[in-house]
């Protein structure tokens, strides 16, 4: 019986535990990169925002500036009883109320931002509670 080997197919618990190791840790490196491209994508988008609000904004400024300045000479043609002065300040409290009151929605809207991808966050939590403590 001495040509009677014991060889099996089935892995040994050793090669098993290992391959779990194996697996959980390319699992966290896949999340990890997952995590890194969509931060990296909210980056890329914020910035590109960021330049088309600058460079609108830029432009309703001026555009705005000149319209200010000839809503306040049209009025004062319109209505030349109230000195030039007055009509400045009217036209300067009428937009600094506007302006005051889109600030505050754009405040709001800010706070409704998240800037950390919430799906990829709980299923990196999950994975790493899981590796750390298997048995649950």
């Amino acid at each position: 019986m001495a040509n009677d080997l014991h060889t099996s197919h089935e892995p040994s618990m050793t090669g098993l535990v290992t391959g779990i190791i194996n697996d959980a840790q390319e699992l966290l490196k896949q999340q990890f990169a997952l995590f890194k491209q969509e931060i990296k994508d909210d980056v890329r988008k914020t910035k590109e925002a960021a330049v088309s609000f600058g460079v609108g904004l830029g432009l309703l400024a001026v555009g705005g500036l000149l319209w200010c300045w000839m809503l306040v000479h049209l009025l004062y043609w319109a209505v030349p009883s109230l000195p030039l002065w007055a009509w400045f300040g009217i036209v300067g409290l009428v937009l600094v109320a506007g302006g005051g009151v889109f600030l505050f929605l754009g405040k709001k809207r800010l706070e409704s931002f998240h800037p950390l991808p919430e799906q990829s966050v709980g299923a990196l939590k999950e994975n790493v509670q899981w590796i750390m403590n298997p048995k649950k």
